[in-house]
């Protein structure tokens, strides 16, 4: 059984971060249903074109990605007949999951005194740009702006006299990491609810989570007064340690090393790269030594890998006890034998998608498709009691799909 089988999550969220949290959730055994709008749904399901990527019909792996194994009602939460089914719902819930901002919350009655209310030992849970106190409190936002840009993270990338910013590497990528710790911050407020019966309420800013993803870099600035300054793309980044770096290889495909104890790792290096007589050269012979003579090192290593090509440095590094791997683009990691015998990469529906990350007992993570949208309305209306002429009302009213 999957640990969170038996839970009931009622997400009233958008896009992808609060989203991918739901489906995180979903892939740990949680029944997750997603509140659309009755008309319009998830505006992520329009999401066609992205950078250079373009979806034609479904599945789209936008929506895929962050929505697998929920079910969908189509709900307009600004009818009354809407908001009688929401908190009917709500009623039969564990977690209540939203992105909406303070301001529509209180519109819609769904903000935490209002859920709670209605479901005192309810887990309440959201997702904010910038977190939930301070001024700006009340202001939307995406990975681009909140966790990207204001996070730390782009400056810190940008190499200096670069004629722009470094962009994020794709779509989602704050979002899904985002949504990840707030699933994880659910679970551990599941776990204190069924210790002491009382329901938290959880918050994770995308702000937040750029800050934490920086965090060993941010304490770094803060410690010694000066900002993280990226260095520029082909410097060897470690200034006292050749065996932590990017070499480019003869087919311009690059090898990360990072071995953070040189003299440990040197001899062996050496002999993998069929050039035992670095092991015992004075400039090279201890720790101390190698990292006085980074530079000269470097430049032997950047001439030694450079004269073959990745496929053969990888059959030559199989058996290399230092931590090293291939630099590896999106597509070609869905050809890497390790991603696959963990099982990182799973079918979901007709399309395979990267499994959430965590793992239990050893499984493989399964999930089911993205629902249509509102695909599961009139069973979940069934589902919680209202019988078909009471359904209709709701249809007649527009306040489902």
């Amino acid at each position: 059984m999957k640990p969170l089988a038996g839970f009931r999550i009622l997400e009233v969220a958008m896009y992808g971060f609060v989203p991918s949290a739901g489906a995180v959730l979903a892939e740990w055994g949680a029944e997750v249903i997603k509140v659309e709008h009755a008309v319009t749904g998830d505006p992520q399901r329009g999401l066609r074109q992205t950078g250079t990527f373009k979806v034609e019909g479904d599945p789209n792996p936008n929506v895929e990605h962050a929505n697998r194994g929920k079910r969908s009602i189509g709900l307009d939460m600004s009818k009354p007949e809407g908001r009688e089914v929401l908190y009917a719902l709500v009623k039969t819930a564990d977690v209540f999951l939203t992105s909406f901002l303070p301001g529509p919350r209180g519109k819609f009655g769904i903000d935490v005194d209002d859920i709670k209310a209605i479901k005192p030992d309810i887990v309440y849970a959201r997702g904010s740009a910038l977190g939930p106190r301070g001024v700006e409190s009340d202001r939307g936002g995406y990975d681009m702006t909140a966790f990207w840009s204001r996070g730390g993270i782009a400056a810190s990338m940008t190499p200096p006299d670069s004629p722009g910013i470094v962009a994020p590497p794709g779509p989602a990528f704050g979002d899904t990491i985002s949504g990840t710790n707030l699933a994880g911050g659910i679970a551990a407020a599941l776990v204190r609810r069924e210790r002491t019966g009382e329901g938290s309420v959880v918050d994770v800013s995308l702000l937040g989570s750029g800050l934490w993803s920086m965090g060993h870099q941010i304490g770094l600035s803060l410690h010694c007064d000066k900002p993280l300054v990226a260095p520029k793309p082909g410097e060897h980044a470690a200034v006292r340690n050749p065996l932590s770096g990017l070499y480019k290889t003869s087919d311009d495909r690059f090898l990360s090393l990072v071995m953070l104890q040189p003299g440990k790792f040197w001899r062996d290096v050496c002999e993998h790269i069929e050039r035992p007589d670095l092991a015992d050269d004075p400039r090279f012979a201890d720790n101390a030594s190698i990292m006085e003579n980074t530079a000269e090192a470097v430049e032997i290593l950047r001439e030694v890998i450079g004269s073959r090509t990745l496929a053969e440095w990888t059959k030559r590094f199989a058996t290399l006890s230092g931590p090293w791997a291939p630099v590896q683009d999106s597509l070609q990691v869905g050809a890497d034998d390790q991603v696959r015998a963990n099982d990182y990469i799973i079918e979901v529906g007709d399309i395979e998608l990267v499994s959430s990350p965590v793992q239990f007992d050893v499984t493989k993570n399964e999930a089911a498709a993205a629902p249509g949208f509102a695909e599961h309305t009139d069973a979940i209306l069934e589902e919680l009691g209202f019988d078909w002429d009471r359904i209709v009302e709701f249809k007649v009213a527009g306040a489902v799909t």
